[in-house]
């Protein structure tokens, strides 16, 4: 029985669809994890040794004025999805407006130079991608930043008590070796799981499947915006997995990757434990929309 079951396992392994599956799975990793490891890096340099009233010093007082500045924030200030939520709380605690906090929540993630290192080099000889998620990054966290002065309810938002920083008692150095393995180990348990998952789709769903989404340019934006909320790739991979979508538009995996760090699972969860229920809800679905809006106009204008 147990030499039936060796046997069964090593033809299944030497099977072509399952030696198709771990060569894309391996290959995404092994492309990604430089850049997870200096992503997660640099965000815990940022929260151990940046001061924390470093932001409300560079701010704008005003609102609306300090929405683009705390965008354009994010694109030297590199910071995974994982940690811009708690870091968003923080900056709101101590005193910056929740427009612009909110802004560089979704920005850091996205278009930090991290991000747009890996996009670089995820889709080589094309660098209208990268000005792509660039762009359409960017236009979504300042739209989102200037809706919540709009439309944005003090009580949808319940501010956090406590969070991020620097410990009493902890060295800069132990929170940054701290928070560089917490980072690294949840980020990357999230890239390990997202390849798997598209190497799966890439083998497993039928030509037929994917010829009915990728031939509908609203459709195929649609299905990958959906799949980048369901896989939670961290960002400084998601480049990588969507440019193993060969068959689909260069404007649905745009959608893909500008979607994908500002909302999905993971990040509704941590959003409801920090800021509430209600923010969450109302947070996410309208950023998913405004997201998908702006890659397909980035992506009509650019690609």
């Amino acid at each position: 029985m147990a030499a039936a079951l060796v046997l069964a396992g090593g033809s299944l392994l030497a099977h072509p669809g399952v030696q198709a599956w771990r060569t894309v799975s391996v290959a995404i990793v092994i492309q990604a994890l430089p850049f997870l490891l200096l992503g997660t890096a640099l965000s815990g340099a940022i929260n151990a040794f940046v001061p924390a009233d470093a932001f409300s010093r560079l701010l704008p007082r005003k609102p609306a004025l300090a929405v683009p500045v705390a965008g354009a924030a994010g694109v030297v200030l590199p910071g995974c999805e994982c940690a811009s939520v708690p870091v968003a709380g923080s900056l709101i605690r101590r005193g910056v407006a929740p427009a612009a906090a909110l802004t560089f929540l979704l920005s850091a993630p996205a278009v930090n130079p991290v991000v747009l290192t890996a996009t670089a080099v995820a889709f080589p000889g094309n660098p209208g991608m990268v000005a792509a998620r660039l762009v359409a990054s960017l236009l979504t966290s300042v739209i989102m930043g200037w809706l919540w002065i709009r439309l944005g309810r003090a009580e949808w938002l319940r501010l956090p008590a406590r969070g991020g920083g620097h410990t009493a008692g902890n060295s800069r150095w132990e929170e940054f070796r701290l928070g560089f393995q917490h980072d690294f180990l949840h980020a990357g348990g999230f890239l390990v799981v997202g390849a798997m998952a598209a190497a799966t789709f890439n083998v497993v769903v039928p030509g037929s499947v994917l010829d009915a989404f990728s031939g509908s340019p609203w459709l195929s934006v649609l299905f990958l915006a959906g799949l980048a909320i369901v896989l939670a790739v961290c960002s400084e991979a998601d480049a990588f997995v969507a440019a193993s979508l060969t068959g689909f538009s260069p404007t649905a995996r745009l959608a893909f990757m500008v979607v994908g760090p500002m909302v999905d699972l993971k990040l509704i969860a941590l959003q409801s434990g920090t800021f509430g229920r209600a923010f969450a809800v109302r947070f996410s679905s309208a950023t998913a929309l405004v997201a998908v809006g702006c890659s397909a106009l980035i992506g009509w204008w650019l690609l």
